[in-house]
C-alpha cells in the first residue's frame, strides 16, 4: 500500500484574505487589549495629553498648531486628535483606550499589507504577533502614547504608499507618501527614521541602490526627519528639561549605553517576560569589562551578517531596520525619561517589527514541514500565548495604583513610582498614605525637588502647614524656577497666618508660570481674605481665561462683586460655578446669601436646601436657611433649622 503523502501548507494567517485577516486582527486584538479598554487615565494623560480647557475652543486648536509650548510636546496633529477626541467623549477613558485599540490593529493590518507586497512568507503572522505581542502593550494600554499608535499608522500608510510609488513612479503615490510621511512627524518625529528604513527595505529587495532612483526621491523626506528630529531634542531640552547631571554622559558612556539598550529590546521581542511600566536605571561605567560585551556584540553581529549577505540578505536588513529606528531612542539623544530609566517598551514599538518580520518569516518555512493541524495547533498555540500576556499586561493599566504598585513589586527602588502613587493618593483624598511613598521617594532620591514639593503639598493638605514649609523651601532650594513650589509654598504661608509673604509667593509663581491658572485663583483669595476683594477680581477672571472649567475661581468671582456690593452682577457667576460643579456645596450656600441679600428669599431658600443635601451637618448652611424661613415667615421651621444651627456649633 502506497504510503499517504503529506500535504505542504503554508501557515494558516498567509492562506487568508486580506480581509479576513484583517477581521481576525481587530477581534484579536479587542479581545487581548479588553482589560485596557475599561482603563482609566495614569500619570500624564491628564493634563498633558487629554486636552486642558483652555484648548478645547476653536481658539486653542489654533494655539495647538501655532503656538509651541501650548502643549506639553510639540506634536499638533497628535494634540489635534486629542482634541477632536475630547469633543467627541470629553473626560470618559473609554473612548481613548478604543481609539488607542482600533489604531495598533489598523498598524497590523498595515504590516500584513506591506509585508504581501514584499514577498515576505508569513507576512499574516508577523501581522499577528505584531498585534498581539506584550510589548506594544505600553504603547497600546497607555492613552498618552497614542503619539505611538497614531504616528505608527501614518508611518506604516507612507511606507506602504512609497514603495507602490517605487514600482510604477506615479507623482500622485509619490505626493500621498511625502503627506502621510509628513503628518507623522507631526504625530511623533520618531517616525523620522522612515527613509532610512525604506532604503534598507530597497537595497534587500533589489540587491542594490541607485542614487537616481532610489536615493534622491528620498532626500526631501531626509530633510524633514532631520528637521523634526533637531527641533524635537531641543524642545527636549530646553522645554521639558531633559538636561543637567542625569544627562551627562559622554560619547564612550554612550555607546555603551545604546549596546545595552539593543540587546535588552531584542530580548523583550524575543523573551517578553518581566515587563514593567519603568525598568531600574541602569549605572553606565566604562570601567566596568562586561558592559563592553553588549556594543562589541552588536558590532559582531551586524558584521557577521554583513559578511553572509549574499546567502540571506533577510536577516541583516531585519537587523539594520531593528537598530535604526531604535536609534532615536539609544541614548545618543537626550530624552527626558532618561531621567528614571534607559529603556521603555514604548520606545521599540515600530522598531519591534524588524525582529518580529524575521521571526515570522523563519517560522512560516518551519511550519511548512508540518501536517495543516498541526501548523494551526502550533500557530494559535502562539498567538494564543502572546494573546494571554498582553491581556494580563495590559490589566495592570487599568489604574494609577495598580499601574505603580505593580511596578514597585518589580522595580523596588523606582523613586518615580513611589512620587507619582503618592500623586495618585492626594488626589483620591488619601493625602496621608502619599506621605510614605514621598518620604520613600526622598529615601532613594535626596535631591528631588517635585517629591519636596509634592510632599509640602500632601502635608498642606493634611493641615500640617508649618511642617509643610520646611519641604517647600527645600523644593525652591533645589530648583529655584519650580513655579509649582512658589504657589504651594504661598499657601503654606497663608496656612499659618503669614499672609503677606504668602501673596508674595504667589506673585513670585505667576512670574515664573504666567499661565498658571491655579496660582492666579490662590492670589486673588489671598488678596481677598487680606480685605482687599475689589483686587482680587482681576487674579479669578484671569484664572477664568487660562482655564474656562474652573468652578472655584467662578464662585469666588461672584463672592468678590458681592462683598463689593455687586451682587447683580455677582449672580451669573454663581449660575456658572454651579453648572461648572453641582456638587459644591459652598457655591448653594454663597448663591444663597446673595439671592438674600436682595430680598430673593424664596430663590434662597432653595440654594440652602440644595447645599444641606449635599452637606447635611452644614450649621452655616441650617443658619442661613433659618434666616431665610423667617423672612418669609415660616418661623416653625425656621426655629428647628435655628436649633440644628446651634447644636452644630454655628452662630
Amino acid at each position: 500500500m502506497k504510503p499517504r503523502q503529506l500535504e505542504n501548507p503554508q501557515p494558516p494567517p498567509d492562506i487568508l484574505t486580506p480581509f479576513r485577516l484583517g477581521v481576525i486582527i481587530f477581534a484579536a486584538t479587542l479581545a487581548a487589549y479588553f482589560p485596557a479598554l475599561q482603563g482609566g487615565f495614569i500619570w500624564d494623560d491628564q493634563p498633558g495629553h487629554i486636552t486642558r480647557p483652555e484648548l478645547r475652543s476653536f481658539a486653542g486648536l489654533a494655539r495647538i498648531w501655532f503656538e509651541p509650548g501650548a502643549t506639553q510636546q510639540y506634536y499638533p496633529l497628535l494634540h489635534s486628535a486629542f482634541w477632536l477626541e475630547h469633543r467627541l467623549w470629553g473626560d470618559a477613558p473609554f473612548g481613548y483606550h478604543l481609539i488607542n485599540v482600533l489604531l495598533h490593529a489598523t498598524s497590523a493590518c498595515l504590516v500584513g499589507a506591506i509585508l504581501r507586497r514584499l514577498a515576505v512568507p508569513g507576512a499574516g503572522l508577523a501581522a499577528l504577533i505584531f498585534a498581539l505581542h506584550p510589548v506594544a502593550v505600553d504603547s497600546v494600554a497607555w492613552i498618552s502614547e497614542q503619539k505611538n499608535t497614531l504616528s505608527t499608522v501614518l508611518y506604516l500608510c507612507a511606507a506602504l504608499a512609497y514603495l507602490r510609488f517605487n514600482d510604477d513612479r506615479r507623482p500622485g503615490r509619490y505626493a500621498l507618501a511625502t503627506t502621510c510621511f509628513a503628518l507623522a512627524l507631526l504625530t511623533k518625529t520618531v517616525t523620522a527614521t522612515l527613509p532610512a528604513a525604506l532604503l534598507v527595505i530597497l537595497w534587500w529587495r533589489q540587491g542594490r541602490l541607485g542614487w537616481r532612483r532610489d536615493v534622491a526621491p528620498l532626500l526631501p523626506w531626509f530633510a524633514l526627519g532631520t528637521a523634526a528630529g533637531l527641533y524635537t531634542a531641543w524642545f527636549e531640552h530646553a522645554q521639558i528639561g531633559a538636561q543637567g547631571a542625569d544627562f551627562a554622559l559622554g560619547p564612550v558612556e554612550r555607546v555603551l549605553l545604546a549596546g545595552r539598550a539593543l540587546w535588552f529590546y531584542a530580548a523583550k521581542v524575543v523573551w517578553p517576560a518581566e515587563l514593567i511600566f519603568i525598568y531600574p536605571r541602569w549605572t553606565i561605567d566604562a570601567g566596568e569589562a562586561w558592559q563592553w560585551l553588549f556594543p562589541l556584540g552588536a558590532m559582531a553581529l551586524i558584521a557577521g551578517l554583513a559578511w553572509r549577505r549574499r546567502q540571506n540578505a533577510g536577516l541583516l536588513a531585519g537587523a539594520l531596520f531593528f537598530g535604526g529606528t531604535l536609534f532615536p531612542a539609544l541614548g545618543f539623544v537626550n530624552v527626558f525619561p532618561f531621567l528614571y530609566s534607559y529603556v521603555a517598551d514604548h520606545f521599540q514599538y515600530v522598531a519591534s517589527l524588524g525582529l518580529i518580520t524575521l521571526g515570522a518569516a523563519g517560522a512560516s518555512r518551519g511550519l511548512e514541514r508540518l501536517p495543516r493541524t498541526g501548523a494551526i495547533a502550533v500557530t494559535i498555540a502562539l498567538l494564543g500565548t502572546l494573546g494571554t500576556f498582553t491581556w494580563q499586561h495590559a490589566g495592570t493599566y487599568r489604574d494609577v495604583f495598580t499601574l505603580y504598585r505593580t511596578t514597585l513589586a518589580k522595580n523596588p527602588a523606582c523613586w518615580m513610582a513611589h512620587n507619582n502613587l503618592g500623586i495618585a493618593l492626594v488626589d483620591a483624598g488619601r493625602a496621608d498614605e502619599a506621605l510614605t511613598h514621598y518620604h520613600q521617594a526622598l529615601g532613594l532620591r535626596r535631591d528631588y525637588a517635585e517629591a519636596e514639593n509634592n510632599l509640602g503639598y500632601a502635608l498642606s493638605r493634611l493641615g500640617r502647614h508649618a511642617e509643610a514649609l520646611t519641604h517647600l523651601e527645600r523644593a525652591i532650594q533645589l530648583k529655584p524656577g519650580y513655579a509649582d513650589a512658589h504657589n504651594n509654598l504661598g499657601a503654606a504661608l497663608m496656612g499659618v497666618g503669614r499672609s503677606t509673604e504668602g501673596i508674595a509667593a504667589f506673585a513670585t509663581a505667576i512670574g515664573l508660570n504666567p499661565r498658571d491658572a491655579v496660582a492666579h485663583f490662590n492670589h486673588g483669595l489671598a488678596i481677598a481674605s487680606s480685605g482687599r476683594p475689589a483686587e482680587a477680581i482681576a487674579h479669578f477672571e484671569r484664572a477664568l481665561s487660562l482655564n474656562p472649567g474652573y468652578a472655584e475661581a467662578e464662585l469666588n468671582w461672584g463672592v468678590a462683586l458681592t462683598v463689593t456690593g455687586r451682587t447683580s452682577e455677582a449672580l451669573p457667576h454663581f449660575e456658572r460655578a454651579l453648572q461648572l460643579n453641582p456638587a459644591l456645596p459652598h457655591a448653594h450656600l454663597s448663591f444663597g446669601r446673595a439671592l438674600a441679600g436682595i430680598g430673593r428669599y424664596d430663590d434662597a431658600i432653595a440654594r440652602f436646601r440644595a447645599a444641606l443635601e449635599l452637606e447635611p451637618r452644614s450649621g452655616e448652611a441650617h443658619l442661613q436657611l433659618a434666616l431665610a424661613l423667617h423672612q418669609t415667615g415660616r418661623r416653625d421651621e425656621a426655629e428647628l433649622h435655628a436649633q440644628t444651627a446651634r447644636q452644630l456649633g454655628a452662630r
